[in-house]
């Protein structure tokens, strides 16, 4: 700047407001040094310097009311507190990119489902693993709370944490196969236990309600791929397995017949 500038022309030029430079004057950190025949307040080019490095203290985090007293220290004073400024400022530095790195792996399992590789997948749930059945459940479910749960739990997950909760469903799988073996009755103390630990495993990808377990029931008798699942554990299981959840969800106080998605 060649000559004194108006308090509304340094605003524009350090990206601050108006009311902020006002609010500045009042608190005696920065001062304008002169004023236009009209009364506007004027700054010079040592005001304009001053309030750079305002600035900058401010953005360091420093206290609005210890700033006339820094830009007045002496030059030890002033660099020790500009270098623990830049320590805090390092650590959150450091923190927002933990955060960034949060972010973009919530938008990839947004758009992926699950982070792992197709070999890993196929590893993880089976040959038989399909990964389409993923892009299925986003087209259907991208919008709901139970897919944005989903892809905040994937977001998280290694193959090592899949592999446990396909552990866990593998094993709830091959009692409920055993239970159909044996006899046990929809709507028997046993198979409603049965009924509540599938529903559990399923509460690993999102909650999973009886209403809604009632409704994923009905996927395991008209999906291919997961009628299949069910029917290599044991002929017969997917049928029976919905007449379990139904049972169950119906002692719990929900009609399958009415069960809606909530």
């Amino acid at each position: 700047m060649n000559g004194p500038e108006i308090i509304g022309a340094v605003a524009t030029h350090l990206g601050v407001s108006v009311r902020t430079l006002h609010h500045w004057h009042q608190c005696g950190v920065a001062v304008p040094s002169g004023r236009t025949s009209g009364g506007y307040r004027t700054y010079s080019a040592g005001d304009v310097a001053r309030l750079r490095r305002v600035l900058l203290f401010r953005d360091l985090g420093v206290p609005l009311q210890r700033i006339p007293a820094l830009l007045e220290a002496g030059s030890a004073e002033r660099r020790e507190e500009l270098e623990r400024r830049r320590l805090e400022l390092a650590t959150k530095i450091r923190h927002f990119q933990g955060v960034d790195q949060e972010v973009e792996r919530l938008l990839a399992a947004e758009e992926q489902g699950i982070l792992i590789s197709a070999a890993a997948q196929a590893r993880v749930f089976g040959e038989q693993w399909d990964p389409t059945w993923t892009t299925k459940a986003r087209e259907q479910w991208a919008d709901s709370t139970q897919w944005a749960e989903y892809t905040e739990r994937s977001a998280t997950r290694t193959e090592a944490d899949w592999h446990k909760v396909a552990t866990s469903m593998e094993e709830v799988t091959n009692t409920l196969a055993e239970a159909k073996r044996t006899g046990t009755l929809p709507a028997s103390e046993r198979a409603n236990v049965l009924a509540e630990k599938h529903r559990e495993v399923m509460s690993e990808y999102f909650h999973c309600t009886h209403s809604m377990h009632v409704l994923l029931a009905c996927g395991y008798v008209t999906e291919p791929g997961l009628h299949t699942h069910y029917e290599q554990a044991e002929p017969g299981l997917a049928g029976w397995l919905k007449q379990v959840i139904d049972a169950n969800a119906l002692f719990h106080g929900v009609d399958p017949d009415t069960a809606v998605w909530k």
